[in-house]
């Protein structure tokens, strides 16, 4: 990913020096575990833990042999003498490659998991704060019904627990490593040096494996990173209806100095929602690569070699970027509840059509029946610029089953909210 959307934490994960630096512990590791088991002299891997790496050393060595663990064998070994025989002993790079990526992809989601859990509990104030802060739902884009506020951000708060739940109990399954030789048959090794070096770096050893680990497990991980990009993009998406001029009731945070347009100086764009949403794009793109790299030839090929160099690297950065910027956005965002109120009454009363449904329907008239009045009124109202309110007084029909009192106590927005506390309650709020 590029610098721009980076954050440095998670990013340097994946630096290179970063990388060898692991493979370096890794080759340290299995010296230790060989030590142990009297396979090679004492001391190698003490040898192999005061190697110091020079990145662009290796580099230059990679340019001639086209392969990158073999430029880091070729300039470690000449540092351990007659000991570099026991350098690299039964493996084969993807031994280094899998597990090395097993370990930054645990860190990384370790980063990923605390800022997830940070806009959790950001989302959760919200949520409390604006419970009680009346406003219009819309669906297709149109004025439905009246509602809380505080429920947007407790549908999203649902979510971001199911998916944090989701990548934490699955990681051990993501992140697996494997040291078990050139086409998975421990041909070279025991098991148990296998269980050793990943027990010491922190991830799982995979059950079984070919040269490689299956590819299941990466598609998985960008699924769970798509998912929960998605639900950053859905947020973000809100956000940015909710911010248009002729709603203006939220906008994200605007700071000092900040500039909306080159051309036009009253602008004050949603850019950071966009971003949010431009970026999950970017996350399901990646996520289908790592399903095409789920089928290799036989016991593996590097197809998807070069493209996993890209795309795991990148989704986990351009996640956590999101996570980042959607607290950003959460934490500052403006909320202007009078707008809410002045445009629940765009929709002059049609919002409280349902309410008559059914105190019609209490009354005995069939569903259809009741329906068609209250549509031919509804209609009536849309088509003329009248008021829903004032309509339904006015009409036979309706007067026909229901008293003024009982019409009058039909427009009331706040009765819609009269089970809200229990929706909050199934979440211990």
């Amino acid at each position: 990913m590029i610098e721009r959307y980076t954050p440095s934490e998670i990013g340097a994960i994946w630096e290179e020096d970063n990388k060898y630096q692991r493979f370096l512990t890794i080759e340290t590791l299995l010296c230790e575990a060989l030590e142990k088991q009297k396979k090679i002299p004492k001391g190698v891997s003490a040898k192999l833990s005061k190697i110091k790496l020079s990145l662009p050393q290796i580099k230059k060595l990679e340019e001639k042999s086209q392969h990158d663990i073999v430029a880091f064998i070729q300039y470690v070994s000449p540092q351990l003498g007659p000991s570099a025989k026991y350098l690299h002993r039964g493996l084969t790079s993807s031994d280094l490659l899998d597990t090395t990526l097993a370990w930054q992809i645990k860190d990384a989601t370790t980063i990923i998991l605390k800022d997830l859990n940070a806009l959790i509990k950001e989302v959760k104030k919200k949520a409390i704060k604006y419970k009680d802060t009346i406003c219009v739902a819309r669906t297709h884009g149109v004025h439905a019904e009246s509602y809380s506020f505080g429920l947007k951000f407790l549908y999203l708060y649902n979510d971001l627990c199911q998916e944090e739940k989701l990548l934490k109990s699955q990681l051990p399954f993501i992140a697996s490593g494997k040291i078990s030789g050139a086409v998975g048959t421990f041909a070279h090794l025991n098991l148990k040096v296998e269980q050793y070096i990943c027990k010491k770096i922190g991830v799982t050893a995979a059950k079984i494996s070919t040269q490689i680990v299956s590819r299941e497990r990466y598609a998985y991980y960008l699924s769970l990173l798509s998912l929960i990009g998605s639900t950053l993009e859905r947020f973000a998406t809100e956000i940015r209806h909710l911010q248009r001029t002729e709603v203006n009731e939220v906008k994200e945070p605007f700071y000092k100095g900040q500039k909306g347009s080159s051309a036009m100086p009253h602008k004050q764009n949603p850019v950071i929602c966009e971003r949010i949403c431009g970026l999950s794009r970017i996350l399901r793109g990646n996520m289908l690569v790592s399903f095409e790299n789920i089928n290799l030839w036989h016991e593996r090929d590097i197809s998807h070699s070069s493209a996993e160099r890209v795309i795991i690297p990148d989704s986990t950065v351009t996640i956590d970027y999101m996570l980042k910027k959607s607290i950003e956005v959460v934490r500052g965002l403006v909320v202007r509840p009078e707008n809410m109120l002045r445009n629940m009454e765009l929709n002059r009363g049609l919002i409280y059509s349902q309410k008559i449904l059914i105190a019609l329907m209490d009354k005995g008239l069939g569903r259809m029946d009741a329906y068609d009045i209250v549509q031919s009124v509804s209609l009536n109202v849309i088509n003329k610029g009248t008021d829903f309110k004032k309509e339904a007084f006015r009409d036979s029909k309706i007067r026909k089953y229901l008293t003024s009192k009982e019409i009058q106590s039909i427009f009331d927005p706040y009765t819609y909210l009269s089970n809200v506390d229990a929706i909050y309650r199934r979440f211990g709020l």
